[in-house]
């Protein structure tokens, strides 16, 4: 099994050009040394649970046993004694091909000497005592040559993005770092990440978070949230790093703290306001107070983390079911808005947690919230049944159902899984389905008009997301069930440039041969449903979109 659960982009310019290498040094052996001991404890108190359960079973097996007759030294038995001497005798044929009588005998060869591992010892090139042996000098140079080489190799050009995948491949979570050169039309994997859980959801930081930070302004970090409570964060410009960099909730307390409590844990989850006890389900970053993350979660709760503590700072409890979306407010930098499978929206201002939040309804489990970079008055929602909602969140109602959104579209038959809007073109966003389709729509004007669709090599499609940089604003990221990610230019295709190129300043005229389609070769042998026609191409078909405006 392979598949990508979430992808985010990295802007140009941010990562370290040349990335370090992690190196373990005295006092990280230590501390992993006292980690393994208080985990190697840990395990033998469970194993000492699971051995006291099974002595009890056998007890009780014995008890109902007893009175029984045995069979020992019966003629069943002699049976078997039989059995097993011909089973003996028929091995020592088998082994008398191997000749073992002789095994240590000295072979010689012809002019009788003896014949060793090494054949004739004579024809060895030797060195004389206090003489270096050539064989184990490395020439001068050589050494500084392949640090070089790699340290090339991981170079990290500043036109160039990087890209996150949260993967999870044969049961092992990962997460994998590629490069994207767009003028050289490359994507490749730099390194990656091992992760404990499988993981739901990414959000890049550029904010320095958790040990060696000090003095730093900036930084090239990710949040990682899995299917375990705690929230990892990375460090992208260290490779092979073993730890992350800081945890945020009760892993991030001191490792001893965290496996006394291991147990406690496992026998009641409740909620509280300090660390989530349930799967994270999406992560924001807010851009503009960069110490602050939001985090929801499968435990119902809205956690507010301060970076630059790694503490939770408040809690809130919005909704009856799993957070599964959040996003802030554009301009208003305090508002958060969350979506839940209990089927609401709510745009809360995390200042006054206890004032009246404003709330929407819609017909299904929520997928998806974003708030309309271009006009943060409108706001949009995804659901499990495939549709696409618009609110204009000045037309709140005090009664969820009530508040009837702009316009509301029949995006796809199945979920809609992914969605994202264009950062830097006005009324263009993208929808992804379990249907395995992409689709790109023209939304400018409250009259959403589909512009193409596609059917990519990616499986189901958990994850779209455009470029954050205006230079590559047409490129988006897809990528699914299969493992696979795909970078597509769209500005290529020739209807997404006739509708969308005049509003970025780029000439519609001009002709590419072919769309360009950007992606890493992997085994998509583990899905088992048929992606036909792969091409398949609509051009400027509404597909089922209702206005709501009231004129």
């Amino acid at each position: 099994m392979s598949m990508i659960t979430a992808t985010t982009w990295v802007r140009r310019g941010v990562a370290a050009p040349f990335p370090t290498k992690y190196e373990i040094d005295e006092e990280e052996l230590n501390r992993i040394s006292e980690l393994a001991k208080l985990q190697l404890q840990d395990a033998k108190l469970d194993l000492k649970e699971a051995q006291d359960k099974e002595e009890k079973g056998d007890t009780e097996m014995d008890t109902e046993e007893e009175g029984g007759v045995s069979v020992e030294g019966s003629g069943k038995g002699k049976g078997k004694e039989s059995k097993k001497k011909d089973d003996d005798s028929d091995d020592d044929d088998d082994l008398k091909e191997y000749d073992l009588d002789n095994y240590d005998s000295e072979e010689k060869d012809e002019d009788g000497e003896k014949v060793t591992m090494f054949g004739n010892i004579k024809s060895l090139v030797y060195h004389q005592p206090e003489e270096e042996d050539p064989y184990l000098v490395v020439p001068e140079g050589a050494e500084n040559d392949d640090e070089e080489e790699e340290r090339e190799e991981l170079q990290i050009m500043t036109t160039d993005n990087l890209l996150l995948a949260a993967k999870v491949e044969d049961e092992v979570a990962h997460m994998e770092v590629y490069v994207y050169e767009d003028e050289a039309d490359n994507l490749y994997v730099h390194h990656d990440i091992m992760l404990p859980a499988i993981p739901l959801c990414v959000e890049w930081l550029d904010m320095p978070v958790g040990k060696g930070t000090e003095g730093r302004a900036n930084g090239n970090f990710v949040a990682v949230g899995t299917m375990e409570p705690d929230i990892e964060i990375w460090d992208l410009d260290i490779v092979d790093c073993m730890y992350p960099n800081a945890i945020l909730g009760l892993g991030g307390q001191d490792e001893e703290s965290e496996l006394k409590q291991k147990k406690k844990k496992k026998k009641a989850k409740k909620a509280n306001d300090e660390y989530h006890v349930d799967s994270v389900l999406a992560l924001a970053a807010n851009r503009q107070h960069r110490n602050l993350l939001a985090s929801g979660s499968a435990d119902q709760t809205v956690k507010l983390w301060d970076l630059n503590t790694t503490k939770c700072a408040k809690s809130y409890t919005n909704h009856t079911d799993k957070i599964c979306s959040l996003d802030w407010h554009p301009k208003e930098s305090t508002v958060l808005l969350s979506g839940s499978y209990d089927r609401t929206i709510v745009a809360a201002d995390m200042r006054a947690p206890d004032a009246k939040a404003a709330r929407w309804s819609v017909d299904s489990d929520v997928e998806a919230v974003r708030w309309d970079p271009h006009d943060p008055n409108f706001f949009y929602v995804t659901t499990d049944s495939g549709m696409v909602y618009c609110h204009d969140v000045r037309n709140a109602s005090p009664k969820p159902e009530s508040s009837k959104p702009v316009w509301m579209l029949q995006a796809h038959d199945s979920s809609v899984s992914a969605f994202d809007v264009n950062a830097h073109i006005p009324g263009f966003i993208v929808t992804g389905s379990m249907d395995k389709k992409v689709k790109l729509w023209n939304i400018q004007d409250n009259k959403p008009n589909m512009v193409v669709s596609r059917k990519l090599e990616v499986g189901k499609v958990f994850s779209t997301t455009f470029a954050p940089d205006q230079e590559v604003s047409f490129r988006l990221a897809v990528a699914g069930s299969k493992g696979t990610v795909q970078i597509w230019d769209t500005s290529t295709n020739a209807a997404v440039r006739h509708t969308f190129a005049g509003r970025l300043g780029v000439s519609a005229t001009e002709t590419p041969v072919e769309e360009r389609i950007l992606g890493v070769a992997q085994d998509d042998s583990n899905d088992s449903d048929s992606d036909e026609g792969q091409q398949g191409d609509d051009h400027g078909e509404p597909d089922g979109w209702e206005s709501m405006d009231e004129d």
